[in-house]
């Protein structure tokens, strides 16, 4: 089981890292070791920057390979909601030195994912939703706004990888990023239905 990431899917995301929006989705994979479905997170040790990035997620439900764009909805039946957990000091002295940065996207309980919905129940092209730390909306996304949609991104990445059942693609975070702390309280929302809560210790 692995967990495929799509980096920069939202232009103005894109924007406030300061990067170039991409013309072909930018992959990078965390392992099943990075998923945390608890509702608490350690702080790592190793960081003095940890980031949230809000993500929909889809599971993928039908092992492919070379998937066509036209089947491509044939390979996942539900979406949920994760957070890509970055520690972002270690990710900017990785890319300055132009070394990989998986020790900062990668790391153990990186993945927070939530509870997943029945993509029937979903207009699965203009899906909403939102993040809240401590009550406080940080980010709110629509899956309109994707650069790359869900159908594109499961052919792509199955031209490199085959897609295994129970595989996990985390399609990109919307603008809003940021810094959470000990004691912080972070809740995803999908539709204004509550997918995860998950407490900083």
């Amino acid at each position: 089981m692995k967990i495929i990431c799509i980096g920069r899917n939202y232009v103005n995301h894109a924007k406030e890292m300061n990067s170039e929006v991409p013309k072909e989705p930018m992959i990078f994979i965390k392992p099943e070791t990075a998923i945390n479905n608890q509702d608490t997170l350690q702080y790592p040790i190793f960081t003095k920057s940890l980031h949230y990035e809000l993500e929909l997620v889809l599971k993928i439900s039908k092992t492919g390979k070379n998937i066509s764009l036209e089947n491509a909805s044939q390979h996942y039946q539900e979406i949920g909601l994760g957070i890509d957990f970055t520690a972002r000091d270690i990710q900017y002295k990785c890319k300055e030195k132009g070394h990989p940065w998986e020790k900062a996207k990668a790391f153990d309980d990186s993945a927070t994912v939530g509870a997943f919905v029945n993509k029937e129940k979903l207009n699965t092209q203009n899906i909403s939703f939102e993040l809240k730390l401590n009550d406080e909306t940080k980010q709110i996304g629509r899956s309109k706004d994707m650069i790359f949609d869900f159908d594109y991104l499961i052919h792509y990445a199955s031209q490199f990888f085959t897609l295994e059942e129970g595989d996990l693609i985390f399609t990109g975070t919307p603008e809003g990023v940021g810094e959470v702390k000990v004691g912080d309280k972070l809740v995803g929302y999908l539709e204004s239905e509550i997918l995860f809560n998950v407490t900083i210790n």
